[in-house]
């Protein structure tokens, strides 16, 4: 037979040979995958388990719209959980087939939830991770709860048992597909998805090894009350702050107190320090956007002071000076004055909480709201559900548990010394000796809500690691070294195009050494206050 025949048999040969194990690991991937129908968990179906071939893939819209990602191969779990017969909780896990790097990782939910992670499923899965989300037990709404009235089980599932239940799910799952458990399970959210991690911490502290906890709105009582308090300030005759008028603000602030650090670099590094004298904003002459009227300055304060009662008792922590404005994101202009008076995000959340999961009627509006008489029954209706405030974490720091909070000092949505006081609150409860083994918290000078803002806010907080992450490039990293190698986590670098800062773990801050470049981190060292 001629060499070139012989090539060409041989090249089909070992062509059908690759086919045949190719062939083999791809059919054994999809009848894996498709046996997961078979191994729904308590008190849940599974409604398909289909093997997605490496390629492009559609992800349904989540807090966008439709979009096109390239994924590799996974096997794509979706199924539902009816913990109880008013339940309906969607939920998926997907699982890489190649390159699984042994972990489990659980995905959160912002505002009030109605729809599956996708955008951090898709992260999740490229960086080797089996991954799990849930829609929290309801359709997408993210400032609306009309899904809760006359629902009081969905209640309960949005506030706590939606994300448990889809973690022990997944988890299993997980195990099922690879024939092994996940050697380590985290959770990683912002917002209400870090009231969730919290929430796991508190009352499921088997559930996760590691919890990345921002912005966690986890007073929810307190923190949506004082949505009322601002909405209530705002609507006085004459209050309403036009949102042109934040820039003004966010001026007059950064020319008294951008200094105070030392170091003139537009941002405000700790606005406890920071002391905003309102009268010089005072319009003299005819109202502009350039200055406040009386009315608009008391409403100012009331911001700046947070929700209490007629005594002065505090009811919830004021938005501290300094966050005005979010370049390239919504900052005050959209969470607390809105587009037109009374349109604010911080409206929509706590009209909707006060009237469709408290119960006030539907004719409600926010200065119907008395702060001595409402807030206790308030309180009383929802914080068991809805509130992860608990300092007690001798459950899972006992298992080995590891805890990283984090917040930005310029959120527009939730104030930042809300998660001060409550890392305080462990470190009280546990004492500082045991709480400095598990808990670490970095407050980011500039930073909005759960990432973007004025200053540098960029440290892998809302992805997965990449090749060439480190412990400080990237949070998840450094989380990952504190469960796995016991190395804490003192310090991570935030980025913002071609600057970077130095975010030291609480209480401890950043201080700059004479002469250094002041838009460089290395130019800081962590110093105790």
């Amino acid at each position: 037979m001629p060499s070139n025949v012989l090539n060409i048999a041989s090249a089909r040969g070992l062509a059908l040979v690759l086919l045949t194990w190719s062939c083999v690991a791809d059919c054994a991937a999809a009848a894996d995958c498709a046996g997961l129908q078979n191994k729904a968990p308590p008190d849940a179906s599974i409604t398909a388990a289909t093997l997605q071939p490496p390629g492009p893939f559609v992800i349904p819209a989540d807090l966008g719209p439709p979009r096109t990602v390239q994924l590799t191969a996974m096997c794509r779990v979706q199924g539902v959980l009816r913990p109880t017969a008013d339940s309906s909780i969607a939920f998926e896990v997907w699982l890489p087939v190649d390159g699984w790097n042994g972990r489990f990782l659980g995905v959160g939910n912002g505002g009030f939830a109605g729809s599956i992670g996708y955008a951090n499923l898709v992260a999740a899965v490229q960086g080797g991770y089996a991954a799990a989300s849930t829609d929290t037990g309801h359709g997408p709404g993210l400032t609306d709860s009309s899904w809760a009235v006359g629902h009081p089980e969905k209640v309960i599932d949005f506030g706590w048992r939606a994300i448990h239940l889809t973690t022990v799910a997944g988890k299993a799952l997980t195990a099922a597909y690879y024939g092994t458990p996940a050697s380590r399970s985290y959770f990683n959210s912002c917002s209400n998805g870090g009231r969730q991690g919290l929430m796991e911490a508190q009352r499921f502290p088997e559930d996760y090894d590691g919890i990345i906890a921002g912005a966690p709105a986890y007073r929810w009582t307190g923190l949506f009350t004082n949505f009322v308090w601002n909405a209530q300030a705002l609507g006085k005759p004459g209050a309403a702050i036009p949102a042109a008028k934040a820039a003004t603000i966010a001026k007059a602030v950064l020319e008294q107190c951008d200094a105070h650090d030392g170091v003139a670099d537009g941002l405000v590094s700790d606005p406890r320090q920071c002391r905003v004298d309102l009268r010089r904003l005072q319009c003299t002459g005819r109202d502009s956007d350039a200055c406040l009227t009386p009315p608009q300055i008391t409403a100012l304060q009331a911001i700046y002071q947070g929700a209490r009662t007629s005594r002065g008792k505090q009811i919830y922590f004021g938005f501290p000076p300094g966050g005005e404005v979010a370049p390239g994101s919504a900052g005050w202009d959209a969470w607390i004055f809105g587009a037109a008076p009374g349109a604010s995000i911080q409206n929509a959340f706590g009209s909707s909480f006060v009237k469709q999961i408290v119960g006030a009627p539907a004719a409600w509006t926010p200065a119907d709201f008395n702060f001595d008489r409402d807030f206790a029954p308030l309180e009383a209706k929802t914080a068991a559900t809805f509130n992860a405030t608990s300092p007690d974490l001798s459950r899972f720091a006992a298992r080995g548990g590891k805890l990283i909070l984090y917040h930005g000092w310029s959120d527009a949505a939730i104030p930042a010394p809300g998660t001060i006081d409550y890392h305080d609150n462990v470190v009280r409860r546990m004492g500082a000796k045991r709480a400095g083994q598990f808990v670490r918290l970095f407050v980011v000078p500039g930073m909005h809500h759960c990432a973007g803002g004025s200053g540098p806010s960029d440290f892998g907080q809302n992805s997965v690691p990449v090749p060439g992450d480190t412990a400080t490039s990237s949070v998840m990293v450094a989380l990952q070294e504190w469960v796995e190698l016991g190395k804490a986590p003192e310090a991570v670098i935030a980025r913002q195009q071609s600057r970077t800062g130095l975010i030291c773990a609480y209480p401890k801050r950043s201080q700059l050494r004479q002469g250094a470049d002041p838009l460089r981190a290395e130019s800081y060292s962590c110093r105790a206050p």
